[in-house]
């Protein structure tokens, strides 16, 4: 059976204060620890895991103060109360509602219908009177509350800074991301295998100002048809889609292949793949793929935990298709194969 404690604590949060209260806290608290997660990832460096315990800190503390100041309450005078010397009860007013003498510093709530201990007053956000015994963990939230939301600004706009800048650097340039994360590869690229090439991105129109009419015009509709665009003295239309072409040849001849030593069932979070790997996720939209034992993977780029690449999946219709995602390093070991005949060496045939 449910206890009367339990139920009077369930009336203290049925009440529009503590509701729009601890709504509030919860919505400042995701937003900026998503915000820090975007703008100072807690597991590059040890500055962006301070930050995000802090943020942890700043939600606990202020909670736990909160729910002290609401269910501990302030303290009441028991009812029917007397001084313990009866001639002292000159000196002190009585309260009809509670049958019984206000002690010093006390007062009678009507809110709350009883004599409150060293009563301040009765809070709506909390649903109860602060007084005697909440005084400390209700003030402490007043503290915590609005340092908390300091820390939490500083992370808005800091991320607000960081999106916009980005986001309008490619603009003045006359990129997308995509478009740019493009040119960075080529530079790499180039410098790899010193061709002494050099890449122009061709939709730089070298003004910042007409790069920006590209995107923002008057009328608010985007010039040209999106399917023709004008490039820069040097360059054609299929400048960018040329280096792409050669982006794709080069990665398929720098990726390496792998072999699958573990099953993976594809979660985004993998419980039972290490703590490293599980708290070390990538931070991105991009699928994972499920693997099995012996499946085979050509691995283009990775991290430390994680590896991204394409699963060769052999269809008896279609031939050979790929299967694109990150996946677990600790599944996966390096298949030695014979390049000519695409069969694996003799240490691969004795572990299999």
């Amino acid at each position: 059976m449910v206890g009367p404690g339990a139920l009077q604590r369930a009336r203290r949060l049925c009440h529009w204060g503590p509701a729009v209260a601890l709504a509030v806290v919860a919505v400042c608290s995701a937003t900026a620890m998503a915000d820090a997660a975007l703008w100072y990832w807690p597991l590059d460096t040890a500055g962006g895991s301070v930050n995000f315990v802090m943020l942890l800190n700043w939600t606990v503390m202020i909670l736990y103060n909160y729910f002290s100041a609401m269910f501990v309450g302030p303290g009441y005078v028991p009812l029917g109360w007397t001084p313990e010397k009866s001639q002292d009860c000159m000196f002190l007013q009585y309260c009809k509602v509670c049958q019984s003498y206000k002690a010093p510093r006390s007062h009678h709530c009507r809110k709350c219908n009883r004599c409150v201990l060293k009563m301040d007053h009765h809070c709506p956000w909390i649903n109860n009177c602060c007084g005697y015994q909440n005084h400390a963990s209700f003030t402490l939230f007043l503290l915590l509350a609005p340092l908390g939301c300091i820390h939490a600004s500083f992370i808005f706009i800091m991320t607000m800074y960081t999106q916009l800048y980005n986001r309008m650097k490619v603009i003045l340039t006359n990129k997308t991301s995509i478009e740019s994360w493009i040119e960075e590869k080529a530079k790499d690229r180039i410098q790899y295998y010193q061709t002494g090439e050099t890449f122009i991105f061709p939709y730089d129109m070298g003004s910042k100002w007409k790069n920006f009419r590209q995107v923002f015009t008057w009328s608010g509709i985007p010039e040209g048809d999106g399917l023709d665009w004008p490039v820069r003295d040097g360059c054609h239309q299929y400048s960018l889609t040329i280096e792409q072409l050669k982006q794709k040849a080069d990665k398929r001849v720098r990726s390496v292949r792998y072999r699958a030593i573990d099953d993976y069932s594809g979660v985004c979070c993998p419980v039972t793949k290490g703590v490293k790997t599980l708290f070390t996720t990538p931070c991105t939209e991009e699928p994972r793929i499920a693997l099995s034992k012996g499946d085979l993977i050509l691995a283009t780029r990775g991290l430390k935990h994680w590896m991204y690449g394409e699963k060769i999946l052999i269809s008896a219709a279609d031939g050979m298709e790929q299967e694109r995602g990150w996946f677990p390093r600790k599944c996966v070991e390096k298949y030695q194969y014979d390049s000519e005949t695409d069969q694996p060496v003799d240490g691969e045939k004795k572990s299999k």
